[in-house]
């Protein structure tokens, strides 16, 4: 059975039902875009049992000829790095559409069918293996993405969905050239045939190339200084919007460098990984220090997403197992804690219409349920030790330390720096006094409201507690692509702790 093609294109079939539905039926719309995200929840998680964990090699392979004149195949493919992505793309993608039950009201039909358009692009980039169908499914997540800022959106809607899809365009074609220059030299768009070749792009080559390829990433991440696009989109859109935004769509430039760049390009890797670092090493403190600013919740939330997937960046960098691992971990962290983040902020926004922090305040009197969901995500996202913030940041830090002090010390700053803004934003907004008759009546979360968190919490303190399920599925592709960056130390460090890598 072709699985993967069956859970890329499961949200599609779910699209095309939905525009089948007569206007007017709003409740048979909203049942039926939730039981689609719950069937492709249910459908990824059918991945878990054919997937062996004990090889680095793309499984359940499906390939077949696309456009044969110019090459290209119709190939899709995953290891366990993909694997986990794509399973906290249904998973968000689903808490993201029941989240939505009350929180949209015109458009029912079209914001549904937006919604999952945006899941098949999503998946569709986690599951390609040749270079311009990944190109494709990256171009085709960014239309739905747009729609729904500016239709469901915010005040400056337009100009945040017109923003987000002009800079990650200008990325967008850049990366296609550099797509183009690769095909020149392999001759094939096919990444399995040219991470099987042995041989690489010419050392001056390597580096323009990397950066075209590094440019459209580092946009999506957002790294800094390219971040400016993503407090607006995060403001503008809406709950369900921000939550696939944070959790999902910023992945997808981690995991283009994952992906493409560290094993296509291992010497420009290396010969940029200074730019790299200090650039994540500079989004980890300005993030913070500019969320200790914000007046904003969700302002705040994103501007911590930048500082966050500083970190993301910092251990792809080091190069070193533990930190590869750590970081990749924590793309799964960082959809988790900054998902539920995002879906708290969507709650208190929908009984007082108001995301200033300065309106809130001695609310866990009144919604305790809401202020105990609150607070573990808020420690999840500070890194608190029994939460899955935790593992990925220590293990970050240990695989950073052994090739430069300063950069974890630097980053360790950043830590600090993000427990006093979380810290500050849950104390102002749960504790103190109920000044404000405006909370005094608000209710606390209903049944399918704490639905969409319950997941959230039992993944934060699985892997907080019990991370080896998922370090088990990403050890070997990991080991991979450091033996193909630094082949001459990785025999030595594979399996082995930071102290013994050189």
């Amino acid at each position: 059975m072709p699985i993967l093609s069956l859970v890329t294109f499961f949200p599609l079939a779910g699209a095309v039902l939905l525009l089948a539905l007569p206007r007017g039926r709003g409740k048979a719309v909203k049942l039926t875009a939730n039981i689609v995200t719950g069937l492709e929840f249910a459908a990824t998680l059918l991945l878990l049992r054919g997937f062996d964990p004990g090889t680095a090699e793309m499984q359940f392979v499906e390939r077949a000829p696309w456009i044969k004149s110019a090459g290209i195949q119709y190939l899709l493919g995953l290891d366990g790095i993909s694997l986990l992505l794509v399973l906290l793309t249904s998973l968000l993608t689903f808490l993201a559409t029941l989240s939505s039950w009350k929180a949209v009201a015109h458009r029912l039909k079209e914001y549904y069918v937006f919604l999952l358009l945006l899941e098949v692009g999503m998946i569709g980039v986690f599951v390609s293996l040749d270079l311009i169908l990944f190109y494709v499914f990256w171009e085709i997540m960014l239309v739905p993405m747009y729609f729904l800022i500016g239709i469901w959106g915010g005040e400056r809607k337009l100009y945040a969905a017109i923003k987000f899809f002009l800079y990650t365009l200008f990325g967008s074609v850049m990366m296609l050239i550099g797509i183009l220059v690769v095909r020149g030299h392999y001759g094939t768009f096919d990444w399995t045939a040219m991470t099987g070749a042995g041989t690489f792009l010419p050392a001056a080559l390597q580096g323009w190339v990397f950066l075209a390829f590094a440019l459209g990433f580092a946009i999506k991440v957002p790294m800094f200084p390219f971040h400016t696009w993503l407090p607006d989109a995060h403001v503008e859109a809406p709950t369900a919007g921000s939550v696939i935004l944070a959790g999902v769509l910023l992945k997808m430039g981690t995991y283009g460098f994952v992906r493409f760049s560290l094993p296509l390009f291992p010497e420009a890797s290396r010969k940029f990984a200074p730019l790299m670092v200090g650039l994540a090493l500079t989004a980890i403190v300005y993030g913070a220090l500019v969320s200790l600013m914000q007046k904003d919740m969700k302002k705040l939330v994103a501007y911590s997403s930048v500082s966050h997937m500083g970190f993301v960046i910092l251990g792809l960098f080091a190069f070193t197992p533990l930190a590869v691992k750590g970081a990749v971990l924590q793309m799964i962290n960082h959809g988790i804690s900054t998902g539920a983040l995002f879906l708290i902020v969507g709650v208190l926004y929908e009984r007082r219409h108001t995301r200033l922090i300065a309106d809130f305040g001695g609310l866990s009197s009144r919604m305790p349920v809401t202020a105990a969901v609150f607070l573990v995500m808020a420690m999840s996202s500070i890194g608190l030790p029994g939460l899955n913030g935790f593992i990925g940041e220590f293990m970050i830090l240990m695989g950073v330390f052994p090739v430069n002090w300063v950069w974890t010390a630097v980053a360790g700053l950043g830590i600090v720096l993000g427990a006093g803004y979380m810290l500050w934003l849950y104390q102002r907004v749960m504790f103190g006094r109920l000044e404000s008759p405006a909370n005094a009546s608000l209710a606390d979360l209903s049944a399918r409201e704490f639905a969409t968190f319950f997941p959230l919490i039992v993944l934060a303190f699985w892997i907080g507690i019990f991370p080896k399920p998922f370090l088990a599925v990403i050890d070997k592709p990991v080991e991979k692509i450091v033996r193909i960056i630094h082949p001459e130390t990785a025999a030595a460090a594979v399996g082995s702790g930071p102290a013994e890598v050189r």
